[in-house]
C-alpha cells in the first residue's frame, strides 16, 4: 500500500533518462567498443556540466526486461563541451546483458535512454597547482581514470601524471591509442606504465598481477608515494582493496585515496546477515523524487529500500543494485537503516546521511529519505 503526497517543491529532474543518438562507434578491442552519444542544445546543461571520474546510466529493454548500467565517461568535460557529445567505454562482460548489448547490436544512428551524469570519483583540478597524480587501474576501470589523466594534463599544466594500467594482454588494452597519444603529447608530465598479467614483458616487474607486492615495487620503481599527491584507484575490487591497504600502511592519508570499483564478489548475492537481523519486517517509508513524495509500507525485512520504492516510483533511479555505483544514493532525513554494502559512498558521506537505496533496510519503524538533495 502507499500514499502520494502533495509535491515539496521545485522537482530536480536530474534522475529523468533521455534519448540520446550515437554518433560514433569505435572498436577499441575484441571485447569492447566505445560510444560517443551527441548531445543536443537542450540538454546541453544536463550532460555536459560533469566532472572527470563520474558516470552514466544507460537503460534499454533487451529481451522484454528493463535493463541499466552505468558506464564511466572516458572523456574530459572540456573535450566533452567542444564535441558537445559525450562518450562511454564499454568492456564485454560474458553474462553481462548490456554489455553484450552495446558492444553487439548497437551501431551509429542508434538512440539509448541516457541519464545524466552522476558519481563521486572526482577531484577538482587547479590551474594554479603543481601536484603529482598517481593512478592505478586495471581492466575496463581505465574509463573514467582515462577522463582524469585528460583533464589533468589539460586543465593542471604545472601537474604531472603517473598511471599504472594493469592488463591481460597488450590485445585487450583499452584506449591504447589515445593513452599513447597523450604520453607524446606530454613526455615530461605523463608517465604511463603498462603491466602485463599474460603476457612477458622484458621487465620481470611489469609481468603479473597488480596485487599488493607489486604494487609495493612499482611505487618504489615509479612514483614514491612521499612524492604524490593524489592517487586514484579503479578496477576489481580485490586490486582496489589491495592498494588501499598497501597506502594505509605506507603513511597515504585516507583523504587524498579516490576510488571506484568496478566489480564485487558478490557470493551469489546473499544479503548481509547483520543487515537483516537489524532491520524491522513492518515499516514506513517515506519517499521524496523529483518533488513528490510517497509513502511505501514494507512487510518483508529482506526487501530493500529500493524495490519497495520502485512497487510505487518506477522512476526511481538505480543501476548496478550492488552498492557500486552510487545512482540510487538518497540522504536518510529520518529514522535509522542498516547498509549491506556501501562502496560508493566515502565515510564523510555516511556520516552525513547519505544511503544506498539498494542496500537499505530501515532498522526503525518509520524512514524517510529524499533524492531531491
Amino acid at each position: 500500500m502507499s500514499l502520494l503526497l502533495p509535491q515539496s517543491g521545485a522537482a530536480r529532474q536530474r534522475h529523468q533518462f533521455h534519448d540520446l543518438t550515437v554518433i560514433r562507434r569505435e572498436q577499441l578491442t575484441d571485447g569492447a567498443v566505445a560510444l560517443t552519444f551527441a548531445v543536443p542544445d537542450e540538454l546541453a546543461s544536463l550532460f555536459l556540466r560533469f566532472e572527470a571520474g563520474q558516470h552514466l546510466t544507460l537503460r534499454a529493454e533487451i529481451n522484454g526486461e528493463d535493463v541499466r548500467q552505468s558506464y564511466s565517461l572516458c572523456l574530459s568535460p572540456t573535450r566533452a563541451r567542444a564535441m558537445q557529445a559525450v562518450r562511454v567505454g564499454v568492456g564485454l562482460v560474458p553474462t553481462g546483458r548490456m554489455s553484450t548489448y552495446l558492444n553487439t547490436a548497437v551501431d551509429v544512428g542508434d538512440t539509448i535512454a541516457v541519464m545524466p551524469p552522476l558519481g563521486s570519483f572526482v577531484v577538482p583540478v587547479d590551474p594554479r597547482a603543481a601536484r603529482h597524480h598517481l593512478l592505478i587501474a586495471a581492466g575496463s576501470g581505465i574509463t573514467p581514470v582515462l577522463s582524469h589523466v585528460e583533464n589533468i594534463l589539460t586543465s593542471e599544466p604545472k601537474s604531472r601524471v603517473t598511471l599504472f594500467f594493469g592488463n591481460r594482454t597488450t590485445a585487450e588494452i583499452m584506449f591504447l591509442e589515445e593513452l599513447e597519444d597523450l604520453k607524446n603529447a606530454h613526455l615530461e608530465r605523463f608517465q604511463l606504465v603498462h603491466v602485463l598479467s599474460r603476457e612477458p614483458q622484458a621487465v620481470e616487474l611489469l609481468s603479473g598481477r597488480m596485487d599488493k607486492d607489486r604494487l609495493s615495487r612499482l611505487l618504489e620503481a615509479f612514483a614514491p608515494v612521499e612524492t604524490v599527491d593524489e592517487f586514484y584507484l579503479c578496477g576489481p575490487f580485490g586490486m582496489v582493496e589491495g592498494a588501499q591497504e598497501l597506502l594505509a600502511e605506507l603513511g597515504v592519508d585516507h583523504a587524498h585515496v579516490h576510488h571506484e570499483v568496478f566489480h564485487v564478489p558478490t557470493s551469489e548475492d546473499v544479503a548481509d546477515p547483520v543487515a537483516l537481523e537489524s532491520a524491522v519486517a513492518d515499516a514506513v517509508v517515506t519517499v521524496t523524487l523529483d518533488g513528490r513524495t510517497s509513502r511505501i509500507e514494507m512487510h518483508d525485512k529482506r526487501e530493500t529500500i529500493l524495490d519497495a520504492t520502485l512497487r510505487v516510483r518506477p522512476d526511481a533511479p538505480f543501476s548496478c543494485t550492488g552498492g557500486v555505483c552510487g545512482t540510487c544514493r538518497a540522504r536518510l532525513v529520518s529514522g535509522e537503516v542498516r547498509m549491506e554494502r556501501s562502496y560508493a559512498l566515502e565515510p564523510d558521506e555516511i556520516a552525513a546521511g547519505m544511503i544506498l537505496a539498494c542496500q537499505s533496510h530501515p532498522v526503525t519503524d518509520e524512514v524517510e529519505l529524499t533524492y531531491d538533495e
